[in-house]
């Protein structure tokens, strides 16, 4: 039998960076991080900052899986993980709030998980997760990423300022007959959230501050749609009267065509397109209203 090559891991760290994110985390358990729970947790860590409700991010191989904002973490953990069970196992959980007991008891009775994250532990909390050692327990400073993003490139490294704007409903902007509701507003503002930290071509599904379905790093958008739609279905979620967020523009009607099927009634956007004017028009033909943001994601 052959051996499988492991390669070897080799983490910096920016000498002047403040003191917030993945790379200033101190993990209080578990083994040691891995490539992949290092970016994956970068991911949580940044996505789960983004929002001030009590708030639960589970990634998976670097995409969003669930994301949901409650009263409390419990009930924002226990709904995120409805988003989408399956994905959720093995994965990465990030909240924004200090980790009770309570919590804990849940996450280790509720699921196999990787890493946990959050900004602080109540000490119970902490006893509670030694009953699994390898399990990794962080804690980091909840702030907004605002340094460059790096990546490696064969022969070099590109370099692009953040992308950590946070759109408000007063940068949005209306660009069809119907005016959405506040709770369309809301809940495209939530999508729209959770659509930066999905890898492109990005779609989410959202409601009641709840991911209903997430299509991600697709080649086409449509398939990201597709993929969306069926994890809404599996899981028994209505989309009727959800948002939709996309992290970059529409070039064609056919998104939004298939996106009135599913019953969803607002779509936020950047907007930009050539074929702006046919995407609002099918908004207009299907009665659904679209919020145009006129900044973009695309992460890569």
């Amino acid at each position: 039998m052959e051996k499988i090559l492991i390669r070897q891991l080799l983490f910096f760290k920016h000498k002047f960076s403040k003191p917030y994110g993945i790379s200033s985390s101190i993990l209080h358990q578990g083994k040691e991080m891995s490539y992949n729970n290092i970016a994956d947790t970068d991911t949580a860590i940044d996505c789960v900052c983004n929002f001030v409700e009590p708030t639960c991010v589970i990634v998976k191989h670097a995409n969003p899986c669930g994301v949901s904002s409650r009263k409390n973490i419990l009930d924002a953990y226990q709904s995120a993980f409805e988003s989408d069970p399956t994905s959720a196992f093995g994965g990465i959980i990030a909240f924004n709030e200090k980790v009770s007991d309570e919590v804990a008891k849940k996450l280790i009775g509720n699921q196999f998980l990787e890493v946990v994250a959050a900004p602080a532990y109540s000490d119970e909390s902490l006893k509670i997760f030694m009953a699994k050692p390898n399990v990794r327990v962080l804690s980091f400073e909840p702030k907004i990423n605002d340094r460059n993003k790096i990546l490696s490139v064969s022969g070099g490294l590109l370099i692009q300022s953040a992308d950590n704007k946070i759109i408000a409903e007063d940068d949005l902007e209306v660009v069809t007959k119907r005016e959405p509701n506040k709770g369309e507003i809301q809940n495209a503002l939530f999508a729209w959230k959770v659509c930066k930290y999905v890898k492109s071509n990005a779609i989410v599904f959202a409601a009641n501050k709840q991911t209903l379905g997430i299509g991600a790093g697709q080649m086409s958008r449509i398939d990201s749609g597709k993929i969306a739609a069926s994890k809404a279905k599996e899981f028994e979620f209505s989309l009727n009267g959800a948002s939709m967020a996309s992290d970059a523009f529409f070039p064609f009607r056919d998104n939004v065509d298939n996106a009135h099927e599913l019953g969803i009634k607002c779509i936020i956007q950047p907007g930009g397109s050539i074929k702006d004017e046919e995407v609002i028009q099918a908004a207009n033909e299907a009665d659904m209203s679209m919020l145009f943001t006129k900044v973009r994601h695309f992460r890569h």
